[in-house]
C-alpha cells in the first residue's frame, strides 16, 4: 500500500511527474523537453533504477496505466504515456495547453 500511496501522492502534488531511469535515452529526451521548454513548471522526476523500491513503483505503474516502459509521464494528474506521446503532444501544439 505504501508504494501506491507514494505514487498517487507524487502525481497529485506535482504538475508534471516523470518516472524515469537514468540510463534510458527516451527518459533523457522527455526530461530535456520539459526542462528546456518549461523550466518554471513544477516537475518531479523519480529515477526508478536508483531507488530500492523502483521495481515496486514500476509494477504499480503497470497496474495503474498498463504501460510497461519508462518514461511514464503524468501531467496535471493525467497519464500521457511516454516520450513519444510527449513529443507528439508538443508537435501538435497541445503540450502548452496542458502545462498552462
Amino acid at each position: 500500500m505504501a508504494i501506491k500511496d507514494f505514487v498517487d501522492k507524487a502525481i497529485a502534488d506535482n504538475k508534471v511527474v516523470i518516472f524515469s531511469k537514468t540510463w534510458c535515452g527516451f527518459c533523457t529526451r522527455a526530461k530535456r523537453t520539459i526542462a528546456s521548454g518549461y523550466p518554471d513548471i513544477q516537475t518531479a522526476i523519480y529515477e526508478l533504477d536508483t531507488r530500492d523500491d523502483g521495481d515496486d513503483i514500476q509494477a504499480y505503474l503497470l497496474e495503474k496505466t498498463g504501460q510497461t516502459t519508462v518514461p511514464n509521464i503524468f501531467i496535471n494528474q493525467q497519464h500521457i504515456g511516454g516520450s513519444d506521446s510527449l513529443l507528439a503532444l508538443k508537435s501538435k501544439g497541445e503540450l502548452d495547453g496542458l502545462l498552462k
